[in-house]
């Protein structure tokens, strides 16, 4: 697991991970710190290794793991053909208010999304495709928004350019 977890943080390049002894941490703790730094460090315990990284990377980590888990989740929902009630949504209720093609469409999203930010080591990427699916699913939660979005039969002529409130004139706000 150790080798796995260092070489997504790699990517491709060699190996240089530093494998220590729990005694190493006094010995040569500048060589551990310095191999945490560079990529990671494992400090063979007596039963089990422990990883050492740096905190953005294991942040990363686990960004990729909770959203990987929750695209799978999603999948399967989707693949079951049922419309799940709200508590089985879980934390992904907000996705509810989307169709089928929406939810196939986040998919997609998301999985293009965490494979482009995995190879990147930035998951603002990431941060923003929830960012965003999260506000249109809000707007799509009041019925008048969900209707102005969704509808086929207002036409660009049923909208008109809003103008910019004069300076000093009240414009009704409180």
């Amino acid at each position: 697991m150790y080798t796995f977890l260092c070489m997504f943080f790699l990517k491709g390049r060699s190996m240089a991970m530093g494998t220590f002894q729990v005694s190493d941490l006094a010995k040569k703790r500048t060589a551990v710190i310095e191999a945490a730094r560079t990529d990671c460090a494992v400090i063979r315990d007596k039963d089990q290794d422990l990883v050492m990284l740096e905190k953005s990377k294991l942040t990363n980590l686990e960004k990729y793991q909770y959203w990987s888990m929750r695209l799978e989740r999603l999948r399967g929902i989707l693949s079951s053909g049922n419309r799940p009630s709200a508590v089985e949504w879980s934390d992904l209720a907000w996705l509810r208010v989307f169709d089928n093609n929406d939810l196939n469409a986040f998919c997609e999203d998301l999985a293009n999304e965490l494979i482009i930010n995995a190879s990147e080591n930035d998951y603002t990427g990431l941060d923003c495709l929830i960012r965003e699916w999260r506000a249109t699913a809000g707007q799509l939660e009041d019925p008048l928004r969900k209707h102005v979005l969704l509808s086929s039969e207002l036409e660009e002529a049923d909208f008109i350019e809003a103008k910019e409130p004069s300076a000093g004139v009240n414009n009704g706000s409180v």
